[in-house]
């Protein structure tokens, strides 16, 4: 007897039941299979991908022969750091090119003695504008350095690019760095940047280095000082050799700059297309130049935080071009090309470094004053060469023209003084007083 106040009740088992229960366990395994499967994700999201992330990731391009298909995983971007010539790390060496066949030899003349692994080191250049014999003469050196005998000379990939941007400024220096030709000069340079980084940039590069043609002296170590300091974007202090009438040396790249207030309110003050350049009277920004703030005994590791960069030489973590950063070829925040670069830089909360006392020296190029001065000099070099010629006519026609008697002199003074000069004949005088 069951006790009081329970009620059994009998249920019998009928299909629907056996249905309903074998519903369930197909849910269950399905929900910690699933669990399963996101653990192991989340596992390994920081680490390799299993086997299973592989198959699931790994395109099928079965359409295609092999070896026109190439398979790169974007999920991780490879690394730059400090010491990448230890890491097998590939550096893009990317320089603009416009008729600058005078400078190549001895652009590869450092290129020759560069210490980073030069394996490691892929070429692209973009050749633009030019009338010279710029892209022959480069195809001759690009040649004679990859067949060299030496088996550390040879670089890796190299591309040589041609695309003309209108740009009709002149490549002298006064052209070039006249203040009405900054603004459209600077934005078509930011195309042409742009491009040659956009055609460029694989997927394998850790760190981009961008390098003028023209600079005369730089240390071969360069890249490796530069990438020593892991900084996202850095660049060296540029100074320039003068002669020695004009002072010998002077600061050169002006484009290195810490914002002022007094640039901010210049900023705030001009039109939304306007750009600002930077060392012009015209525009007055009070701005701490990194050119001026070199010591020549100071620590070549000191770094200086940026705003503005000038493009002589700059080195570059790749990702930070990934990640959007460009050279405006706009107004942004009233800059353009490289010092709107710094910019954005900065806005994206990338570091941005410059070294002021590890310096580069850039070639001296004649303003259109130097070269008046330079011909007034060789004006007057060659008049005093013949104002000399005159006078050594009129000293030789004075020896022969006129008798030289100094001797003669000498010898009839004492004739000619005997009555006038009682010191020089010491005549005795003798008074008679006997009267």
């Amino acid at each position: 007897m069951p006790p009081e106040g329970l009620i059994l009740k009998h249920t019998s088992f009928s299909l629907k039941s056996a249905f309903s229960i074998i519903l369930t366990f197909f849910a269950c395994s399905y929900l910690l299979y699933s669990w399963k499967g996101y653990l192991e994700l989340k596992g390994n999201s920081l680490g390799d991908p299993t086997e299973r992330e592989r198959e699931l990731y790994r395109p099928v391009l079965t359409e295609f022969p092999h070896e026109e298909v190439s398979y790169i995983d974007l999920k991780q971007d490879v690394q730059a750091t400090a010491y990448g010539w230890q890491n097998n790390e590939r550096v893009l060496f990317l320089v603009p090119l416009r008729d600058a066949a005078a400078h190549l030899p001895m652009f590869f003349s450092h290129m020759s003695n560069m210490t980073y692994p030069h394996g490691l080191i892929d070429l692209a250049f973009l050749v633009s504008d030019s009338k010279d014999k710029t892209l022959e003469v480069l195809n001759e050196s690009l040649k004679a350095i990859q067949e060299s005998s030496n088996p550390d000379m040879p670089f890796g990939e190299i591309e040589i690019f041609e695309k003309d941007f209108g740009q009709a400024v002149g490549q002298g220096f006064s052209d070039r760095h006249g203040f009405e030709a900054q603004g459209p000069r600077r934005k078509n340079m930011a195309k042409a940047r742009n491009w040659l980084t956009a055609v460029s940039l694989k997927p394998h590069h850790s760190w981009v280095y961008w390098r003028d043609v023209d600079v005369e002296t730089i240390p071969p170590t360069i890249i490796e000082d530069l990438m020593s300091h892991d900084k996202d974007v850095i660049v060296p202090n540029v100074w320039r050799p003068l002669p020695d009438w004009l002072g010998q040396q002077q600061p050169y790249d002006l484009n290195s700059w810490q914002e002022s207030d007094g640039g901010l309110q210049l900023a705030e003050s001009l039109d939304e297309d306007a750009v600002i350049v930077e060392g012009y009277p015209a525009f007055a920004t009070w701005r701490p130049h990194l050119a001026y703030l070199r010591d020549p005994y100071g620590d070549p590791r000191t770094e200086l935080q940026l705003d503005g960069i000038g493009g002589v030489s700059i080195l570059a973590k790749a990702s930070v071009f990934r990640k959007g950063a460009h050279f405006p070829a706009f107004s942004f925040e009233k800059h353009a090309e490289t010092e709107g670069l710094g910019k954005m830089c900065k806005k994206m909360g990338l570091e941005v470094v410059g070294l002021p006392h590890y310096v580069i020296w850039h070639i001296y190029e004649p303003s259109d004053d130097d070269l008046r001065h330079m011909e007034w000099m060789a004006q007057e070099e060659v008049r005093k060469e013949k104002e000399g010629e005159v006078r050594e006519i009129y000293d030789k026609n004075f020896k022969v023209g006129f008798e030289l008697i100094g001797d003669v002199w000498e010898n009839e003074k004492k004739r000619i003084l005997k009555n006038s000069d009682p010191f020089e004949l010491q005549r005795p005088v003798f008074v008679d007083w006997s009267e």
